[in-house]
């Protein structure tokens, strides 16, 4: 059986590739102490442990990207726990710098105190998530 190339096998082929390449894009890309990416992290499910209360910078945290998560120590030894996704547009946060939770793709700026909205365009806070801390392990409940 011979299949012959048609104008519409290019065009969606050329716009899935297009897609891939722009949603890789738009997944955001903080510095590397901002975000999880040791084999540890990959694949948390409820109750595994996202990482060490010593990971998570105090007036900073991290953000588990497969997870979708955001951990932040606002002071010593407190712990908090949010979306990653912006609640604008629903990109994944990039970093956590300077006491805000930060989203590349329009600028919008959480604070790692408790989510609210430093800086729009987003309006909403980023909802949070549930964590426990014991004997030094952050794990999602």
């Amino acid at each position: 059986m011979t299949y012959e190339t048609t104008r519409r096998m290019v065009l969606l082929a050329t716009g899935a590739t297009g897609a891939a390449v722009f949603a890789a894009a738009c997944g955001g890309g903080g510095d590397g102490s901002s975000s999880a990416e040791s084999p540890a992290d990959e694949g948390t499910k409820a109750g595994g442990r996202l990482a060490a209360t010593g990971d998570i910078p105090v007036g900073g945290g991290r953000i588990f990207k497969d997870e979708k998560v955001v951990v932040t120590q606002p002071e010593k030894g407190q712990f908090k726990a949010f979306s990653a996704i912006c609640t604008h547009r629903q990109c994944l946060v990039g970093s956590v710098s300077d006491g805000t939770i930060d989203c590349p793709c329009h600028g919008s700026r959480f604070r790692v105190s408790d989510g609210s909205v430093v800086n729009g365009p987003a309006t909403q806070p980023l909802p949070a998530e549930q964590i426990t801390v014991e004997g030094g392990s952050i794990r999602l409940a």
